[in-house]
């Protein structure tokens, strides 16, 4: 078989969900994380329809990702004073299944652990992709080469940077901010027989504040021009924050002045990736560093059917990347649409009080929130999806030598 070894940058999801696959079919697979170690916190992130659940199936964990699913969450829209607006049924931001990002990393990581070598707190600084193969220098580790390199490394990609060109080229900032703010740990304990739960959501004209629920403990989202700002220091993010929110009403004073205890805080761009082709010479992108939208509600399935579409057409092309990236191209840019229209930040945080009013009707109309349910139901079913011999024969993962 060509192509034996591979590097995947990025173990998320999209990393260690295409790590299982072509693990599977006998690769040597190496994947390398920035991160010291796994990163088990975040968000809860959602499978929807016919199609995500297949991928599951078909990796083996759907069960797992059942019996480690978070329960429904209905955000109660709140005014000020706390009475209640409206409400955004847990149906609507939690799909068919939830599950904390972290949980389904880790489920991901248990099923490749053994048979991958994962490189944590490292990452890839340079590429040079070659007729046979790619040189890839890291920050740590030693030079190694590689047959294929797959970016798996975030919307702030390090592998779309070296080989496709700078992010300004690729990523397209929509003119809001969120942040994440608290650990995921108190959401877990405090509903652990996952039933339905409730979170509040308050709005400001471009400004929105959630607290409670699996999504984050805290999320805000803020309309802004583009700052700038170093995205490793958190301490420099945290005031960013304060400084967005420093009159707002409701109970963001309070929230705001435990801001420096919280054991975990995330800041970034709400931005949307726009690139004709995921694919280059001997590397490919799947996840946000291809397909991503922030705060979509789209980017954990595309992920998996990512990974699972990438490696199949690999498997079927007995390892001719030129053909099976052709294909996955193809596939993908079709299936990935959704990623490509529109942006969250208006629908969570409207710049003006007529436009929250309308968000708000939106939800206390049936025939409105029955038309939003089948649109996001045609757009995650969207791809007619191959049941790939080469797959399902292949054995369970076994250690394999790398370079």
């Amino acid at each position: 078989m060509p192509n034996r070894t591979v590097l995947i940058s990025g173990a998320s999801i999209a990393g260690p969900a295409l790590a299982f696959w072509l693990s599977r079919c006998g690769y040597a697979v190496t994947v390398v994380e920035r991160a010291p170690d796994l990163r088990l916190g975040g968000q809860a992130v959602d499978f929807k329809g016919e199609v995500h659940r297949k991928v599951l199936e078909r990796m083996g964990i759907l069960d797992e990702v059942h019996r480690r699913q978070t329960g429904k969450t209905d955000l109660l829209i709140v005014d000020e004073r706390d009475r209640h607006v409206a409400t955004i049924p847990g149906e609507f931001i939690g799909g068919d299944v939830e599950i904390l990002r972290g949980d389904l990393t880790e489920i991901l990581y248990e099923r490749t652990v053994d048979s991958c070598e994962y490189l944590f707190g490292d990452s890839v600084t340079a590429l040079v992709d070659t007729e046979s193969g790619v040189e890839v220098t890291f920050e740590k580790s030693d030079a190694r080469r590689f047959d294929l390199v797959f970016g798996a490394d975030g919307i702030h990609s390090a592998v779309r940077r070296h080989r496709f060109g700078p992010e300004e080229d690729f990523v397209r900032f929509l003119g809001y901010y969120y942040a994440v703010v608290g650990s995921t740990d108190a959401v877990s304990e405090a509903a652990p027989d996952k039933e339905r739960a409730t979170g509040l959501m308050y709005n400001e004209p471009g400004r929105m504040a959630v607290v409670g629920g699996p999504k984050a403990p805290e999320l805000f989202v803020f309309a802004s021009d583009a700052i700038e700002y170093d995205r490793g220091d958190t301490t420099e993010q945290r005031r960013l924050l304060a400084t967005a929110y420093a009159d707002a009403g409701w109970r963001v004073p309070r929230l705001l002045e435990h801001l420096d205890d919280a054991p975990d805080f995330y800041l970034d761009s709400i931005a949307r990736v726009e690139t004709d082709a995921y694919t280059a010479g001997r590397v490919a992108l799947l996840g946000d560093a291809a397909y991503g939208n922030t705060l979509g509600g789209f980017g954990t399935g595309l992920a998996l059917v990512g990974a699972y579409v990438l490696a199949g057409e690999l498997a079927a092309a007995d390892g001719d990347h030129r053909v099976a990236f052709g294909r996955y191209d193809e596939q993908m840019h079709r299936y990935a649409k959704i990623a490509r229209k529109g942006s969250a930040g208006p629908f969570l945080a409207p710049k003006s009080a007529t436009r929250i009013r309308l968000r708000n009707w939106t939800f206390k109309s049936r025939t409105l929130f029955g038309l939003m349910m089948k649109l996001t139901d045609s757009f995650a079913t969207d791809i007619d999806l191959h049941d790939y011999p080469a797959l399902r024969s292949a054995g369970r993962p076994g250690n394999v030598d790398h370079p």
